[in-house]
């Protein structure tokens, strides 16, 4: 698949489209877009800003953990580690009378706080400093395919529950009272958008993480007049960062997930002024 890929981005009158890293990324930005688009519109719909940049900055804790085990690769750690948060963060708020906002912020700060002391004993955090602003020139193949894999897994989970999802996140209560297991649909989201947020960290970084997850979903709001129209602009706009931070990225020389939040971040300030408009 790759390489057919590569052949067909070589037709195209660019230096870039020479190299095969660029490729690859390219690649990854083309899965990675609609992912965050879509997940995005339900975070900013359900006010899960916070939860999702929570499990972002708590992957220093899975990479901790990761090195604890002895494990070469910290990202099957990290992935158990976020989904166990996720589930802690939904039961607590379940059960607790504490505001949403103190509890998230309450397992934030202490998993930020154990992961930075696991990984600084004896002066070795440097060596995960990558983590932190992420590399997407550097995927694999493996790691495209297992991409693809999660891309299919979140369109699967949209085809069969958005409807239900939606009503959640409007009213909870009707949901229910129309049988709806809000809890249960709320639980398969929060962990579906911690594993997909775990899995991208290694590519975009932990410190900018969520903006690439919350931007273009609130950029599309500031669009969209109906549902459907609100998913395809968080997508197309997700996209269009994605490929212009990639590219800007390469002939700038700055570092991809950042240049492709940046994208985003103007997008989001041009989308108010249509918005201006009609007030």
């Amino acid at each position: 698949m790759l390489e057919t890929f590569g052949q067909l981005l070589q037709t195209l009158p660019f230096e870039w489209v020479q190299y095969k890293f660029m490729h690859s990324a390219f690649l990854a930005v083309l899965l990675v877009s609609p992912l965050f688009g879509l997940l995005g519109t339900m975070v900013v719909n359900n006010r899960m800003a916070f939860f999702s940049d929570a499990i972002g900055h708590s992957a220093l804790t899975g990479i901790a953990l990761g090195v604890l085990f002895g494990l070469r690769e910290p990202l099957t750690a990290m992935i158990g580690f976020s989904i166990l948060l996720a589930i802690g963060i939904n039961m607590v708020l379940q059960s607790s009378t504490s505001s949403t906002d103190t509890i998230i912020g309450v397992f934030s700060s202490s998993a930020v706080a154990l992961g930075v002391v696991v990984l600084s004993r004896n002066g070795g955090f440097a060596k995960y400093s990558q983590f932190l602003i992420g590399d997407l020139l550097s995927i694999s193949p493996t790691e495209i395919t297992l991409l693809v894999f999660a891309l299919a897994i979140v369109l699967i989970y949209w085809l069969l529950f958005f409807n239900q999802l939606l009503l959640v996140s409007v009213n909870a209560s009707l949901a229910r009272s129309r049988g709806s297991k809000a809890s249960l649909i709320t639980f398969a989201f929060s962990i579906l958008v911690a594993v997909i947020v775990t899995l991208s960290i290694q590519w975009v970084g932990l410190l900018i993480i969520n903006s690439l997850l919350i931007l273009p979903a609130a950029a599309a709001r500031n669009l969209s007049e109906t549902m459907w129209k609100y998913n395809l602009w968080s997508v197309c706009i997700a996209l269009v960062s994605g490929v212009v931070g990639l590219i800007l990225s390469y002939y700038w020389g700055t570092a991809t997930g950042a240049t492709i939040v940046l994208c985003a971040a103007v997008i989001f300030l041009l989308s108010l002024l249509p918005r201006k408009q009609r007030v």
